[in-house]
């Protein structure tokens, strides 16, 4: 059995651990609300960019643009993997990369070539020792800026329109709320015309351009890529902060049990120490007698 010496420099570990965890939980939950505040700020531009992109695609022949035409077939892939740059988030990051893992396989021999893009250290440091690796965008997750989703839309263009790649795909972690974080898998590129839907499914209707639609589509479908991006990131972000307060909270539950538990352990060693004592003192003066 461990000696009260043992018993209290436990205790005094698992107290530092839970006041450690209680502020991290505090400051995840500081920053939750913020990255959810700009989550939903996002979520109404978004869906009107949608609706924008839509009524003006479907007024144009399904060719108008590079980034809307399918190739067939599909050899050469590129995901876009988000993660976090921090761990201490229970199993947010690993269901993410876990969930890339499991397409990779099931789709390895149906292409030629397959790329990863990472977003975020967890996920470079989850494939790193793989050679699908090739890109690694860093210091881009925490916090999320348009500017780096537009430098990560250029780079995935780029390549699609290079042929150095046929489809992309964008995996990351949507905030549901600060219990659940859904992993999302879904095709970035080319631009799926099933996305591009009208919530009150409007009609087609015949528009004149000013500019002309060229010019317009060249602005509206990259600009479509780039706010899907900068959205995942927004959305991971949250995700990321909801989790690792939830994780803090379980963490900060089990320290405090752990807590009870050892003072338990200790005042029992502590009476059992004591008996001991008054044993001997008692059985020595009785021998004096």
């Amino acid at each position: 059995m461990p000696t009260i010496k043992e018993f209290d420099t436990k205790l005094k570990s698992l107290k530092n651990t839970k006041k450690i965890t209680k502020t991290m939980k505090m400051v995840a939950a500081s920053k939750l609300r913020r990255a959810h505040q700009a989550q939903a700020n996002a979520k109404f531009y978004a869906q009107q960019l949608t609706a924008l992109t839509s009524r003006v695609a479907t007024s144009l022949p399904a060719a108008s643009h590079p980034l809307l035409t399918a190739r067939t077939p599909v050899k050469k892939a590129i995901i876009l993997i988000i993660t976090s740059d921090k761990g201490l988030c229970g199993a947010f990051n690993h269901n993410a990369n876990r969930r890339v893992g499991a397409w990779v396989r099931e789709n390895r021999s149906l292409h030629e070539k397959i790329e990863l893009w990472c977003c975020g250290r967890r996920g470079f440091m989850y494939f790193e020792r793989h050679d699908l690796v090739k890109n690694h965008y860093e210091n881009v997750t925490g916090t999320p800026r348009f500017s780096d989703a537009i430098r990560i839309g250029d780079d995935l263009i780029r390549a699609f329109t290079e042929e150095r790649c046929d489809t992309a795909y964008l995996s990351y972690n949507q905030f549901i709320n600060p219990l659940v974080q859904k992993t999302v898998f879904q095709k970035i590129l080319p631009v799926d015309s099933s996305v591009l839907t009208v919530q009150h499914q409007e009609k087609r209707s015949n528009y004149d351009f000013e500019p002309d639609e060229g010019t317009l589509l060249n602005f509206l479908i990259p600009h479509f890529v780039y706010f899907t991006i900068y959205f995942a990131l927004l959305e991971n972000s949250a995700g990321e902060h909801g989790a690792r307060m939830t994780a803090m909270d379980s963490a900060t539950k089990n320290a405090s049990e752990l807590i009870d538990r050892y003072t338990i352990s200790r005042n029992r060693a502590r009476q059992a120490a004591i008996t001991t004592e008054l044993t001997e003192i008692v059985s020595g003066a009785e021998v004096l007698k």
